[in-house]
């Protein structure tokens, strides 16, 4: 089992505002186990942290793409950073 400690910066594009996108994704990202945050941007996306073993993470964003009922997620785009040791899941404002 993959337990390295890995950070992905993600973008959201499509219908992912006003559709308790943010909600969804802490509430999974916990049960997971996952460390980060989520925000909404002024452009229509949503912007996420997640820090955790790489495995954990992927199936968070395939998660986010196919499970959150009211949200179309049309794309996203992921980059590999350092992890900052973050504790818990926020919902940015």
């Amino acid at each position: 089992m993959d337990t390295t400690i890995t950070r992905t910066h993600a973008f959201f594009t499509g219908r992912v505002q006003g559709v308790y996108f943010r909600y969804n994704t802490r509430n999974k990202a916990e049960e997971l186990g996952l460390a980060g945050w989520v925000r909404n941007l002024p452009d229509g996306r949503v912007e996420a942290i997640f820090e955790g073993p790489a495995s954990t993470i992927n199936a968070m964003i395939v998660w986010c793409r196919t499970a959150i009922p009211r949200a179309k997620v049309i794309s996203v785009v992921q980059t590999r950073e350092e992890p900052e040791g973050l504790r818990g899941f926020d919902i940015l404002r």
